[in-house]
């Protein structure tokens, strides 16, 4: 029964506290009441934490658009960690599209041109994406993390610290609002009292009842001076140790800024290996795509043309002509040479080469083979011999040898 009586009486002292402080927040916003202003410093720390927090939310939500572009998936990374459980891994864009390629470039023939080059593409690919989800793996650990658990605990932390300060600051104006009337109301009392002593008539006398009561009520204001001190001593203790406490707390926010500065550089530091290695990859896809000739073979098996192949010093002679596109051709002196040569010739093959027909004859790379010219045959082909093969060959896959 006790313990109830406590909770009834806790209960009610809780509601009284609140409708004090909503008064005067009322009265403050009507210009009825006077507010207790924080001090400039205190107000400068307030505005330096919001602004951090405004921004730190701007930048980590822009942050995991970046790292990842999906809505759908950012959702579901955050229902699970919510969860307190760990989000199954998915393939990433440039991983599927790797796969995709690896696997059309195995249909199509890894012995084809084609096929090696998008096997090729799909493997640099893969590792582009395993190189993008290390760039979300790190990021995320040093550097969104850090930005998280600043909103979700020492802004956290702030906010309720500040909301605190705000009741303690409303809590001290009712105090003053207070003591002002009792002191009011006793200097109204005093007045009356003088007036009931220098009266001496029955007129008086009749007055003096008709506001006796009214005496009393006024007595009860002047009574609540002491209490009313009292009280305000109290809050304005409080309100002083709870400013300390926010001011201190927002002291803070300097070192937050050091600390999110480490995590800032982290952060570059992870995107500048990432976009390094992606450089890497395709430096190297691209110096293995340079040795692949570019075939285009008609699908009604006429005439091929001879393919231009990427550049490389290896070429037929000694002399070659480079064109605006990076690619080295055969110089025409040297074309007419293997073609006027009486008798056969050796020449070494530079690229692979898949016949595109019967007519033609496949080459491997750094192998010899014989060569000879044909009369009326297109003049970017020759007749090349390996063993009991033979069949038509592209000149500029082939380097004569003396």
């Amino acid at each position: 029964m006790n313990i109830m009586d406590f909770n009834v009486k806790k209960l009610a002292a809780d509601a009284g506290t609140f409708l004090s402080r909503a008064v005067q927040f009322t009265e403050e916003k009507l210009g009825q009441a006077e507010k207790t202003e924080l001090d400039a410093h205190l107000e400068n720390l307030l505005s330096k934490a919001e602004c951090t927090k405004i921004w730190t939310e701007k930048i980590m939500k822009q942050t995991e658009v970046l790292l990842q572009p999906n809505p759908n998936a950012r959702i579901e990374e955050f229902v699970y960690e919510k969860l307190d459980r760990k989000a199954p891994s998915r393939i990433n864009n440039p991983e599927l599209l790797g796969q995709y390629m690896i696997d059309a470039g195995t249909e199509f023939g890894p012995g084809t041109a084609y096929g090696n080059a998008l096997i090729k593409c799909g493997e640099t690919q893969k590792r582009i994406g395993t190189a993008d989800r290390e760039l979300i793996q790190t990021s995320a650990l040093n550097f969104l993390t850090p930005l998280r658990n600043f909103i979700e605990g020492d802004y956290k932390t702030i906010a309720k610290e500040r909301k605190l300060l705000q009741n303690k600051r409303l809590d001290l104006d009712a105090a003053k609002t207070r003591l002002k009337k009792a002191k009011a109301a006793e200097t109204r009392a005093s007045q009356l009292n003088s007036a009931r002593l220098e009266g001496d008539n029955i007129m008086v006398n009749f007055s003096y009842m008709l506001n006796f009561l009214h005496v009393k009520w006024l007595k009860i204001w002047a009574e609540e001076v002491t209490k009313s001190e009292q009280e305000l001593r109290i809050t304005q203790s409080e309100f002083d140790r709870q400013a300390e406490i926010t001011r201190l707390l927002l002291e803070g926010i300097s070192s937050t800024h050091a600390h999110h500065l480490r995590c800032l550089n982290d952060f570059v530091e992870a995107q500048m290996t990432y976009y390094a290695q992606c450089y890497q990859y395709m430096l190297d896809l691209q110096k293995q795509l340079g040795s692949f000739p570019s075939n285009y073979h008609s699908n009604n098996n006429q005439t091929s043309v001879a393919p231009i192949p990427s550049a490389s010093s290896n070429v037929i002679g000694s002399s070659a002509l480079t064109s605006t596109s990076g690619l080295v051709m055969t110089s025409p002196s040297n074309l007419s040479d293997l073609k006027e040569c009486s008798g056969s010739r050796k020449a070494r093959v530079l690229y692979d080469y898949d016949a595109a027909n019967s007519s033609e004859l496949s080459l491997l790379a750094d192998e010899v083979i014989t060569v000879f010219s044909v009369v009326g045959m297109d003049s970017d082909w020759l007749m090349g011999e390996r063993g009991n093969q033979k069949g038509r060959v592209p000149i500029t896959y082939l380097e004569l040898l003396n």
